[in-house]
């Protein structure tokens, strides 16, 4: 099982240069664990790409299915007050938004506090920086 940021699911429910890479991972290995919130991430990505035109509103809708689907099949860490500690914390220590200490939060729950040789997908660059630094072996490696 590996944890997934919001930022490297995205490819897999909607057609992107990306999704190639994280069907590739996810063939690796098909568990995915994913932070609580993900969902409402998943959701503001989906409308996001229809106020800019790339996704019409059936796309949306088919892709919003999709994330319902893969988020009722993965292991969802739901201990709000452990990842809100863990998030406060990883403000102190690296440039994140919150949204995304939420994750790194989440990821480290998951990883009972030992990062050690667990992964983690992400396509966010700062994210990936701060969770290599956290102990995480990060796919694809912080450039």
């Amino acid at each position: 099982m590996r944890f997934w940021d919001s930022s490297a699911v995205v490819p897999l429910i909607v057609a992107q240069a990306a999704s190639p890479q994280a069907d590739g991972w996810l063939s690796q290995d098909p568990e995915l664990a994913l932070w609580t919130l993900t969902s409402v991430e998943l959701a503001s990505a989906i409308r996001r790409l229809v106020r800019e035109g790339v996704l019409g509103e059936r796309e949306a809708n088919t892709a919003e299915a999709r994330a319902d689907e893969l988020i009722r099949a993965s292991h969802v860490i739901f201990n709000v007050e452990t990842v809100q500690a863990q998030a406060r914390r990883l403000l102190r220590l690296h440039p994140l938004r919150a949204a995304d200490a939420m994750q790194l939060g989440a990821a480290l729950e998951w990883a009972g506090g030992r990062p050690a040789g667990r992964f983690l997908h992400t396509l966010d660059a700062q994210l990936a920086v701060a969770a290599t630094r956290e102990g995480f072996h990060v796919v694809p490696e912080p450039g």
